[in-house]
């Protein structure tokens, strides 16, 4: 059984979103099983209604669409944060995007079902599920802006701002994904030229 102290980025970045509640915590905790996944382990898998959401301890992960024979990165996802299909949890249809990890990943598994029904049933969870898709909402919108006005250098510096340590830990090439450049233009920005 998986005990809250066991968990302990999972429920800093839960508490820096959101004042979650020790009997929440609890609850939640309860429902969560270990798992490991080596590196380049896929979690999500478009097509796929695989039933699982991860909240993730250590390591970090993409998420990615395929598109004429091409990964587009979507977003990268590091210690504490949660993972899983959209399309499944609020849809329930299967997944339109993969998620695979980028680094050796530990991980907790939930149910998606049992994850839906804390969502509405525990008011601290609910509102914590909130303040983070309104985050996830509003970092989309502003890299769907920094894309369509940013030239490709600011685009990466700001990138860099945001999320520094994904720029240490993840691939050249995702990140040229993510940004909508290619990985020359950003092996030059890097380099200074």
């Amino acid at each position: 059984m998986v005990e809250p102290e066991d968990i302990p980025n999972i429920i800093r970045k839960m508490r820096a979103a959101w004042p979650v509640s020790e009997k929440s915590l609890g609850e939640l905790a309860a429902a969560l099983s270990l798992c490991h996944f080596p590196k380049r382990h896929c979690l999500v898998s478009e097509g796929v209604a695989g039933g699982l959401a991860y909240f993730i301890e250590k390591g970090m992960t993409r998420s990615y669409w395929v598109v004429d024979g091409e990964e587009i990165t979507t977003s990268f996802s590091t210690e504490g944060t949660l993972v899983f299909s959209m399309d499944e949890f609020y849809y329930r249809r299967p997944s339109e995007e993969y998620v695979e990890t980028i680094e050796p990943v530990e991980a907790y598994a939930i149910s998606v079902d049992t994850l839906r029904t804390l969502m509405t049933t525990r008011q601290d969870l609910t509102n914590w599920s909130r303040i983070i898709h309104q985050n996830e909402y509003r970092r989309l919108h502003q890299s769907h802006k920094e894309r369509l006005t940013l030239p490709a250098r600011e685009r990466y510096e700001a990138f860099a701002r945001q999320f520094p340590d994904v720029c240490q830990r993840a691939r050249l090439a995702d990140i040229a994904s993510y940004l909508g450049i290619t990985q020359s233009t950003l092996s030059r920005i890097r380099a200074g030229r």
